[in-house]
């Protein structure tokens, strides 16, 4: 007898760096702020998904120093890693529903 793939729930922590590199992409020069806003998430947050969550799947960000000091930049996503940009496009509607977010 034929299985019958199950489909199963995404995880959550694996969505919040899919969305994040998303965003990054996405965004005119995001930074901690905007990206803040998008997700609605804390400062701390977003910046442990950038500087843990995302290399721990090969993904790239740069952050593009700009200005006097050290926080006046903005990321930029230099490669996307073990995730499938396409993928995550044409998924964003469950990725932001697992999140509890609406994207604007």
């Amino acid at each position: 007898m034929p299985s019958t793939p199950v489909e199963s729930p995404l995880n959550p922590t694996i969505c919040r760096r899919m969305l994040i590199a998303y965003l990054i992409e996405q965004i005119p020069r995001p930074n901690n702020p905007a990206l803040e806003e998008a997700t609605g998430w804390p400062r701390r947050t977003v910046q442990d998904i950038i500087a843990k969550g995302l290399p721990g799947h090969g993904t790239q960000v740069e952050f593009v120093q700009e200005g006097v000091r050290h926080n006046d930049g903005y990321y930029l996503l230099r490669d996307w890693g073990s995730f499938d940009r396409s993928w995550v496009k044409k998924n964003l509607p469950t990725i932001c529903q697992v999140l509890g977010i609406t994207l604007s």
